[in-house]
C-alpha cells in the first residue's frame, strides 16, 4: 500500500469536534511493511494525523508547526481511529489537537498550529545555508530485509553526512537526501513530515552495537508552504545538541533540492545502549 493511499484513508475517517474529542466509529489499518520494529513508522503516524487535521482547516491557513508525542505503540493490521479537536480558531490562526486511538488506548498525539499571513514590517531573511552536495542517486541505500526497518522499502535515503547506525562513529551529525520510492501526485506537508522521520536518530551511529533508540517528542516548524515538484529530492541535515543520561536532543533543517529552507525539526530521543 502506497503512502498516498493511507493519506486518503486518514482524510476519509477523521472526525472533528469544536469543544470535545469526537468519538468516531470509522477506522483504518496499515500493513506491517510500514512498521519500525513492533510499531508504526513514526513519520507515518504523524503524517496520518496531519492529514486528518488538514481537511478541517481552511485552505488559506498554512501549517506553521506540528508537535508530536509518541505515547505508545501503534500496531499494524489492527483497526485504529483518528480524532481531531479544534482547540481555538481565531482571525488569523487555528490551534488543533489530534489523537490516534487503538484498542481504546491513545497511541500518538499531535498538536498543530495553522495560520494565514499577516501584514508586518519585520522581515528577517533565512540565515542558514544548505551544506549538502548535489544528490547522487547511485549512493541510495538499498532495502535489506531483516536488517532495516520494514518501512524503509517505501523511501529512498541518500546519505552524505555522518555514518551508518551502530558503527561507533565519533560524529553525531547526520545528513543527506530523501524521497519516496513511489512518486506521489504532489509533495505536501504530510509527505515532508513522513520523510523527515525516515532518518535514524543522529546518535544511533555512535552506538557500538545494535540497540534501540526511540523518539519521545518531535517538533516541526514550517518556514513556508512547500511548492515542490513530485519526484524531487529533499535535503536533510541534523546535529546533536546534547546527550546524557539516556536521552539526546537533536535538531535539523529540511531543504528543497534547490537549497531553499522548507522546515526546521527537533526531537528528544531515548537511548537504550
Amino acid at each position: 500500500m502506497h503512502f498516498d493511499d493511507l493519506l486518503k484513508q486518514a482524510s476519509a475517517i477523521s472526525s472533528s469536534s469544536s469543544g470535545s474529542l469526537a468519538n468516531n466509529s470509522n477506522t483504518m489499518e496499515f500493513p506491517a511493511n510500514w512498521c519500525q520494529g513492533r510499531t508504526a513508522f513514526g513519520g507515518l503516524s504523524a503524517a496520518l494525523l496531519y492529514q486528518a487535521i488538514r481537511k478541517h482547516i481552511d485552505p488559506s491557513r498554512r501549517l506553521l508547526s506540528l508537535s508530536t508525542n509518541f505515547v505508545g505503540p501503534l500496531l499494524a493490521d489492527t483497526p485504529f481511529s483518528l480524532s481531531v479537536e479544534i482547540l481555538r480558531q481565531g482571525k488569523s490562526s487555528t490551534q488543533v489537537l489530534a489523537k490516534v486511538i487503538q484498542s481504546e488506548q491513545v497511541c500518538v498525539i499531535v498538536q498543530a498550529c495553522f495560520a494565514i499571513d499577516r501584514q508586518s514590517g519585520v522581515n528577517v531573511p533565512v540565515s542558514k545555508e544548505m551544506g549538502l552536495k548535489p544528490v547522487d542517486a547511485r549512493h541510495t541505500l538499498p532495502f535489506i530485509e531483516g536488517q532495516m526497518p520494514e518501512f524503509f522499502q517505501h523511501v529512498d535515503l541518500c546519505p552524505q553526512q555522518g555514518a551508518m547506525p551502530f558503527s561507533a562513529a565519533e560524529t553525531s551529525h547526520l545528513g543527506g537526501w530523501m524521497r519516496f520510492k513511489h512518486t506521489p501526485e504532489a509533495i505536501t506537508e504530510a509527505h515532508i513530515i513522513a520523510l523527515t522521520d525516515a532518518w535514524p536518530p543522529t546518535l544511533l551511529q555512535m552506538f557500538k552495537q545494535p540497540a534501540p533508540a526511540s523518539s519521545m517528542s518531535w517538533y516541526l516548524e514550517f518556514v513556508q508552504e512547500p511548492t515542490l515538484t513530485p519526484g524531487e529530492w529533499l535535503g536533510f541535515e541534523a546535529i546533536t545538541h546534547h546527550a546524557k543520561g539516556g536521552y539526546g536532543l537533536e535538531d535539523g533543517c529540511i531543504w528543497s533540492q534547490s537549497g531553499e529552507l522548507i522546515a526546521l525539526t527537533r526531537q528528544t530521543v531515548a537511548l537504550f545502549d
